[in-house]
């Protein structure tokens, strides 16, 4: 369990997907290129939902990306933040229900 002072730690923003690619030599792996608002600007996430969805149907998608992630390298790309998905049998995007500029924080 953590405290509530932890949650609070981790940023959630809405992100909008503006380009979204098959990362060569994986069977798994997605490069998005994310809107994050003006206060933190575009950020490159690698994330590994190639089977279950097509980048050009990610494009233009509101998503929930967690932004104060420490960058890790995948396949020599930096991935600068995650997307948040449900699992269910496969990633199962989590987006807003109403259309939200990028960059609001959910709290």
């Amino acid at each position: 369990m953590i405290n509530f002072e932890e949650f609070q730690k981790v940023d959630l923003r809405v992100g909008k997907i503006l380009e979204a690619e098959r990362v060569d030599g994986s069977e798994k792996l997605l490069k998005l290129k994310v809107d994050l608002g003006a206060e933190i600007g575009q950020r490159q996430i690698i994330a590994g939902i190639q089977q279950f969805y097509a980048p050009e149907d990610l494009l233009g998608r509101g998503i929930v990306v967690v932004v104060n992630l420490e960058p890790r390298v995948l396949r020599g790309l930096e991935s600068q933040g995650m997307l948040l998905a449900a699992n269910d049998n496969g990633p199962v995007l989590l987006m807003p229900d109403k259309p939200v500029p990028p960059g609001v924080k959910i709290r």
